[in-house]
């Protein structure tokens, strides 16, 4: 039986959130087409049906918790180093760009399925630095193509070729996936067409090919041919444009969907948009989860996935974070805090104090309002000053803010203050 507790809701708030109150194994296919550092603002134009949305796709430390390379570091230490390295040799705000996206990529994970895909729509500007983040989060064997979707158009640039790509990246959680290749068959060109001359008697098609042994061999039609790893699509136009500055065509996404799921199978889009891997799954009768950070294009989404994919007879759309339902809820008791104490070896989980137990206080990781709930895996113990700093925040805000206090102090005893 499928879990469809979240599925046909499309979520008003950031993803990250979202991700962390999602369940583990819960989707079959992810598909994401993330801001790609361009340094660029997208608005879309007056008069368009997306009027009012847009997004800045540039990054600085103020966009990303920069002390979440300290809790990468407990997992990922390698890809911890990289990105550090990459603040170096590129810039910082490439090294917050790649701290985001693997902050979410973690996520992202975790709720896939073992069957499961994720395909990671990028360009040029990051794609390098982004494929070595899905090497290290689900593994290089899992790395199963570098899909180029290739279009046309008009532009004659004066000091290169004119860039006309876009590139995938297609990984799988294990080696189960899933994929039918003969759903997305292409028709043969006319030349290949012409080659199957010869009809029989139940009137299917063939060639007879001659054999280097000087024999001959009959090959029958095929109902089309497979699809390489270069994506001859045409960008959107007409109807199905809405202004939306960076909307891709349903086409690419009928392709994905139907090679990596199957009916019935639940489609997630964290950086959904304007909706079209919404649209596409509601088509191809999948469950969907959409997750868009801009309040003002609920409209436009909403108008989508009422026109384009038919009568939406059963779908959401809400700005709250839902509630894993896949762990057992513990309360936080006295035997809990003792567990905890224990574990911390009396030490709070922040500044690395020890203290006597009644000194600490329980208190989320992640917190309720960003995903997080009452399992144990959730609680910390805390003092009450690093309590009191952190509130209803990430850890890592209070690990940044440890970081800068201890750094003030160290400059003090530097200068004699």
């Amino acid at each position: 039986m499928k879990n469809t507790q979240f599925s046909n809701t499309l979520y008003t708030n950031d993803n990250l959130f979202i991700l962390n109150g999602l369940n583990s194994n819960l989707v079959d296919l992810i598909y994401l087409d993330p801001p790609f550092n361009s340094k660029r603002f997208y608005s879309a134009p007056v008069g368009s049906k997306a009027v009012g949305s847009s997004f800045k796709d540039m990054w600085t430390w103020q966009d990303v918790d920069e002390a979440y390379l300290d809790t990468l570091a407990e997992k990922y230490s390698a890809l911890t180093k990289f990105i550090v390295l990459i603040g170096t040799i590129h810039s910082k705000a490439m090294a917050a760009y790649l701290t985001y996206m693997a902050q979410r990529i973690v996520e992202m994970h975790r709720i896939l399925k073992d069957t499961g895909s994720l395909y990671l729509h990028c360009d040029p500007t990051a794609s390098h630095y982004l494929k070595v983040l899905l090497d290290e989060i689900f593994g290089k064997d899992n790395f199963r193509n570098e899909i180029i979707w290739h279009y046309t158009g008009n532009s004659v640039p004066k000091y290169n070729f004119p860039r006309k790509h876009d590139t995938l990246f297609w990984y799988s959680k294990s080696n189960k996936l899933c994929f039918s290749p003969d759903s997305v068959l292409l028709p043969y060109s006319e030349l290949t067409e012409k080659r199957y001359n010869h009809t029989d008697e139940q009137g299917r098609r063939y060639k007879i090919s001659a054999l280097r042994n000087g024999k001959q061999e009959i090959i029958y039609k095929k109902e089309g041919k497979y699809p390489d790893d270069v994506w001859e699509i045409p960008v959107i136009r007409g109807k199905e444009r809405t202004g939306y500055p960076t909307q891709k065509p349903l086409a690419l996404l009928h392709r994905i969907i139907k090679a990596s799921s199957n009916e019935g199978d639940i489609v997630l889009d964290p950086f959904c948009g304007c909706a079209t891997t919404c649209v596409a799954a509601q088509q191809l009768d999948r469950k969907w989860i959409g997750i868009d950070i801009e309040k003002n294009s609920v409209d436009i989404l909403v108008e989508r996935l009422t026109g384009d994919a038919g009568i939406f007879k059963n779908f959401t759309s809400t700005t709250l974070v839902p509630q894993r339902t896949d762990i057992q809820e513990v309360e936080p008791t006295k035997s809990v805090k003792e567990r905890l104490y224990k574990e911390q070896n009396g030490c709070c989980n922040a500044c690395g104090t020890k203290f006597d137990i009644w000194n600490l206080e329980i208190d989320h990781i992640i917190p309720k309002a960003k995903g997080g709930n009452n399992y144990y895996e959730n609680y910390q113990l805390l003092c009450g000053s690093c309590n009191r700093i952190k509130g209803d925040r990430p850890m890592e805000y209070l690990r940044l803010k440890i970081r800068t206090r201890e750094d003030s102090m160290k400059n003090k005893i530097e200068f004699g203050e």
